[in-house]
């Protein structure tokens, strides 16, 4: 995880999280988040990054749709990142 960017941790934690995530879902997620739009020069590549690092699969619902999962390598390192952002978040701050 520490070897990815931010953008791409965005779009794991997305793939993870959506119920019906495919490309044009987690766009617009980003276009949201991002307060502009993400363009599909920037997303599909990234994608495929993550896919190519083996935490995201990818693959076809139909000729127009590519869907993408979570492997369980991605879920590890989702679980991981959390816990490791826990330990410096979500600190008890009373005496």
């Amino acid at each position: 995880m520490y070897d990815l960017t931010g953008f791409q941790r965005d779009l794991l934690y997305l793939v993870d999280g959506l119920n019906d995530p495919h490309g044009l879902a987690i766009k617009d997620e980003l276009d949201e988040y991002y307060d502009q739009e993400i363009h599909h020069g920037r997303l599909y590549p990234n994608l495929d990054t993550l896919v190519e690092k083996g935490l995201i699969e990818k693959s076809q619902r139909d000729k127009r749709t590519n869907e993408y999962t979570t492997t369980r390598r991605g879920t590890r390192e989702i679980e991981a990142r959390v816990e490791w952002e826990d330990q410096y978040i979500n600190r008890d701050t009373a005496d």
